[in-house]
């Protein structure tokens, strides 16, 4: 009896010293290679300011009539000729949206009474993109001479945003490596690999500010002037560095 106790004892031993041994011989995962070494968590960012090379709007008409289809239908007499001056003044028909149609019933309100219906208001608006800034204050105008009494934003892009950002990438890594540089210095180490890096941010394309802003009529000698500016293409970086010890 005191034989087989024996031997089931070394053969537990046995075991457990064959899982230790196999346990120290499996490759660790990435994840417990990452926890077992020293590491570096840091971000930064990128940040190039370019002048916009072309612009969003949107525009619109607003009519009132006693009937709905009255208000419609001269809603839509103006809106063509909306339409027509954009084309006159250079607007790719595929650069021009409707972003809104909508009609309404008027009530007036009246104290103890109820609400005595006025009429109808109809609202179509359209979203165009103007691609030569140069032009932006003349097309404004002519929409405006062309019926629009709508003006609701205004936003300037980059048709192409690729070279700002990847401008914005180079500082974003640039800023991340000294970062890296300082810390592994500050602390006796050094950089051993790049774990990990990861980017948020980047160019979003323009869209109009709203103004909610009736258009007047302006004198003959008067013309919108438009300022673009300049703006501001970000990218934010995160990076998970290795440090080891030496230099």
């Amino acid at each position: 009896m005191k034989t087989l106790i024996r031997a089931a004892a070394l053969g537990a031993l046995f075991a457990t010293s064959a899982l230790a041994a196999h346990a120290q011989s499996a490759p660790q995962t990435a994840a417990e290679a990452m926890f077992n070494a020293t590491t570096l968590n840091l971000s930064a960012y990128g940040e190039v300011r370019i002048a916009p090379d072309m612009a969003t709007i949107n525009v619109g008409v607003m009519t009132e009539a006693p009937t709905a289809v009255e208000a419609m239908r001269q809603n839509g007499l103006r809106m063509n000729q909306v339409m027509a001056a954009l084309t006159r003044q250079g607007i790719a028909e595929r650069d021009i949206q409707t972003s809104n149609l909508n009609l309404s019933s008027q009530y007036d309100y009246r104290e103890n009474q109820p609400p005595l219906l006025r009429g109808y208001q109809a609202s179509n608006q359209v979203t165009i993109r103007v691609m030569d800034l140069s032009k932006l204050g003349q097309a404004i105008d002519a929409v405006v001479s062309a019926g629009s009494n709508q003006i609701n934003g205004i936003g300037f892009g980059l048709r192409d945003p690729r070279t700002a950002e990847d401008n914005a990438r180079r500082q974003a890594v640039a800023a991340l490596k000294a970062k890296a540089d300082l810390y592994a210095e500050a602390t006796g180490l050094r950089i051993a690999r790049l774990i990990n890096l990861s980017e948020g941010g980047g160019y979003s394309p323009p869209q109009p500010v709203p103004m909610a802003m009736l258009a007047r009529g302006m004198a003959k000698d008067e013309s919108t002037s438009v300022s673009g500016g300049e703006l501001s293409v970000r990218v934010d970086v995160n990076a998970v560095y290795q440090l080891s010890a030496g230099r």
